[in-house]
């Protein structure tokens, strides 16, 4: 007699994902937000540490000097690293040596331990390039985007909410509980970051290349060092000339020994290739563009109302003037994605480079009302993140699977160098254009105008290295290592 055929049930909802899976991309960009933070929060304290440390005005700029030559240094190294140890690894070693110095910083008034500190917690500028390689390890093509557009604009999010921030401690508090306050927090995302972000099972094995390490080392640090402190040692003195000289020396050398090491820290081939060099121009050019709408709002709505044009706030209003262009990056990172998707990266970083240009237009027709002002500094924000948004994503897409780390950290590296070019550009605009106000001498308004126009015309030439990108596309090689650590994945889930 047959069998009664049996009766198939309908397929249930499909398990909800475990609750460290769904923490995985709010865990990474806390610890993105939490590393600007870090770098912006030191800003409102810098007229007073001479003061509180007893310290020179000069030796008190370390404290952003050695944090900015830190984080250029390790950020490349640190991200070959995780390409080769492992990304959670070196992730939560970055955080904790930042979260290290915040102690440091929040225990001591005596300025060569604050210096020394600080220089700890340039270690978490890798922060943002190893937690993109993570999400391109982990997450499926349809999620990929949006997640990494929103780790990518954790840089600006977290500039705009660290300045109030601070702000509000220097004014109410005593200035150690700044530190606290993100020692606590770093300690935070340290656990955090081991107990919801999996190790990427996608390495990139060989010998880690110290020489490599070193001569890079060497040759960024004459480089910003120079860059830095152009302005007050003078562009023409020895030193200044000295160091540049060193760095091209260093760095024809590094050059030449990359090309020949078996296991180089950086592939030059791979840099070489106009999909990989061209977004790393771009990206230069973007951190130039970007970081002058920072560096001029703030001195020009803190400007004495006597100079004619200024506002005359104060830093925590500055601070707030700053906010919108935060929320705005928020918001428009999962637009960013969706731009990505539909039209490729390439075409979103040259949109945000005009967008960029475009606020830049904004403020040089008005830059006395301050409502002006804002939307200015918010249309400027608003295409950093369309911009730095599509640079990892063009990353993601030329580079092999096993070098996602160091070739993003080498990206974020070119952006950290444009920034420091355009922390000294506008700064020598400003001072050529000063004159004195109550016997102080005050950056005019046409300064600051002209910082404005070159911001804005260094936007446009990104918008056209963005433009001479070759297609987007994903390598073969990119290709067969996502499909192995796909399958890599399901085993490891099939086995639990």
């Amino acid at each position: 007699m047959d069998q009664p055929a049996p009766i198939s049930q309908p397929p249930g909802p499909a398990a909800a994902p475990p609750l460290r899976d769904r923490l995985t991309i709010p865990v990474l960009a806390s610890g993105g937000i939490l590393m600007a933070v870090m770098q912006t929060v030191v800003v409102p304290l810098l007229p007073d540490l001479p003061r509180l440390t007893g310290a020179s005005a000069a030796t008190v700029s370390w404290t952003v000097t050695a944090t900015l030559l830190s984080g250029a240094v390790l950020t490349p190294v640190l991200g070959r690293a995780g390409d080769m140890y492992g990304k959670r690894r070196v992730l939560t070693g970055a955080l904790a040596l930042m979260t290290i110095g915040s102690v440091l910083c929040a225990l001591s008034s005596d300025i060569g331990v604050l210096i020394a500190a600080r220089a700890l917690q340039g270690a978490a500028a890798s922060v943002v390039p190893l937690s993109i390689s993570i999400l391109r390890d982990e997450l499926p093509p349809e999620r990929r985007g949006s997640a990494v557009a929103l780790m990518s604009s954790t840089v600006g999010i977290g500039a705009a909410l660290g300045l109030p921030l601070a702000a509000l401690v220097v004014q109410y508090a005593d200035w150690h509980t700044m530190f606290w306050l993100t020692g606590a927090l770093g300690a935070m995302g340290v656990a955090a970051t081991w107990w919801a972000v999996k190790e990427s099972p996608v390495r990139e094995p060989g010998r880690f290349d110290v020489l490599g390490a070193l001569g890079l080392a060497a040759g960024l640090v004459c480089l910003l060092l120079g860059v830095s402190q152009g302005g007050s040692w003078g562009w023409g003195s020895a030193r200044v000339l000295g160091l540049f000289l060193g760095a091209a020396l260093v760095l024809a050398l590094w050059w030449w020994q990359q090309l020949r090491a078996e296991r180089p820290l950086v592939d030059l081939r791979l840099v070489s290739r106009p999909r990989v060099g061209l977004s790393h121009v771009a990206a230069l050019l973007t951190g130039f563009a970007f970081y002058a709408n920072s560096l001029v709002t703030a001195q020009l709505v803190q400007a004495p109302k006597a100079s004619g044009y200024g506002l005359g706030l104060s830093i925590v209003a500055t601070g707030l003037c700053l906010l919108p262009g935060g929320v705005t990056m928020l918001l428009f990172s999962p637009l960013s994605a969706r731009i990505s998707a539909a039209r490729g990266p390439r075409i979103t970083l040259a949109l945000g480079a005009a967008v960029i240009a475009c606020g830049y237009a904004v403020r040089i027709a008005d830059s006395r009302d301050l409502w002006m002002i804002v939307i200015g500094a918010t249309v400027v924000a608003t295409g950093t993140t369309l911009a730095y948004s599509a640079l990892p994503t063009l990353i993601l897409r030329a580079v092999p699977a096993g070098q996602t780390a160091s070739a993003n950290g080498v990206n974020v590296l070119m952006r950290t160098i444009g920034q420091a070019t355009s922390s000294a550009a506008v700064a020598a605009v400003l001072v050529h254009h000063s004159g004195p106000v109550g016997g102080v001498p005050i950056p005019t308004l046409h300064g600051y105008l002209l910082a404005f126009a070159m911001a804005g015309a260094v936007a446009l030439a990104a918008c056209a290295a963005a433009l001479t990108i070759p297609g987007d596309g994903t390598p073969d090689g990119t290709r067969r290592a996502e499909d192995t650590n796909r399958g890599a994945r399901d085993q490891a889930m099939q086995g639990a």
